[in-house]
């Protein structure tokens, strides 16, 4: 390169000139956690918990207990606490356009207020105080889902996005690149639509999305979707070793749930004799991903959550 050449790069980068900043743009960076540890990007972490036998329990909603309620970033912490790593959280918007953590259309359940969500302006909703499972009130408030994502990408916690009805894939990802948090999130979908709505926003998300094998991967594929950051989504009804084996030998992870209705879900069945050996039998069989809403006597009964945390951090 000739010093005219150099001189032009050096002008260009003392300006800040680069790609545009009103496009979004994925972080190549290696991310790190506030300490300055550094994680492994989300593709690459999921690869080395297949690689490695480990498997990363998700809590639904949050993993609400006695006095924490769900979809709230103090019981996601009390969580974080205890070794959980990756939180499903709701996405819902308020009549006013901010996104906030809500499961229901109403407010009824799991707030001090009532009424929809979409017709509370974001000032209103964040006087209400959340209730616990139990009916109980809290200490907490209800979060703007930017204020999880900073969280997220300060811990190192992964997210799980489910988005409601009241919001869009599109607000969800302007809210994620505002926060810098790409590398802490996993869009969820339910049909292959929304998976090819996913891809087509941003090709480099993590996505969960019904998979069950290597023709379920290629349909997806050919909408758009990078089965490098896809996790296959196989239900709750009852575990699939062989379609996690079949996604394995496609290099996808496979994610099962083991939660749903209180004293139906296998949640419960597994808990019942006291010991949840079956936990680990998931992980033995192929698992990556545990979805439950019991998270911390699921992570007791298991040794492939600690493997995970030893072979691949987080």
């Amino acid at each position: 390169m000739n010093h005219s050449a150099l001189l032009v790069v050096a002008l260009i980068l003392l300006s800040g000139c680069g790609p545009s900043s009103d496009v979004p743009q994925s972080s190549a960076a290696m991310p790190a956690t506030a300490n300055g540890d550094a994680r492994l990007p989300l593709p690459e972490y999921f690869d080395c918990l297949r690689e490695n036998g480990g498997v990363v329990i998700a809590a639904h909603r949050g993993g609400p207990a006695d006095g924490y309620p769900e979809n709230a970033i103090e019981t996601m912490q009390y969580n974080f606490d205890h070794g959980v790593r990756v939180f499903e959280i709701d996405i819902a918007e308020t009549r006013d356009g901010v996104l906030t953590l809500m499961h229901d259309d109403r407010l009824n359940r799991t707030t001090t207020g009532r009424g929809y969500v979409s017709d509370i302006s974001w000032e209103d909703l964040s006087s209400l105080t959340l209730v616990d499972n139990s009916g109980q009130r809290t200490r907490y408030a209800p979060p703007k889902l930017t204020d999880a994502l900073i969280w997220a990408r300060n811990t190192g916690a992964i997210l799980e996005l489910d988005r409601k009805k009241t919001t869009s894939f599109a607000n969800i990802a302007e809210a994620v690149y505002a926060a810098g948090a790409e590398e802490n999130i996993i869009m969820i979908s339910y049909n292959d639509d929304e998976a090819a709505e996913i891809a087509a926003i941003d090709p480099a998300f993590m996505m969960t999305a019904s998979v069950r094998g290597g023709r379920d991967i290629s349909a997806l594929e050919a909408r758009g979707v990078d089965s490098r950051r896809l996790i296959g989504w196989t239900g709750t009804d009852r575990p699939d070793a062989a379609a996690w084996d079949r996604n394995a030998r496609n290099d996808v992870e496979s994610a099962f749930g083991t939660l749903g209705r209180s004293g139906e879900r296998l949640d419960d069945i597994y808990l019942a004799d006291g010991n949840g050996s079956e936990f680990q039998d998931l992980a033995e069989d192929g698992l990556v991903m545990l979805a439950t809403d019991r998270p911390l006597e699921a992570a007791e009964a298991m040794t492939a959550d600690d493997i995970a945390i030893e072979a691949c951090g987080r």
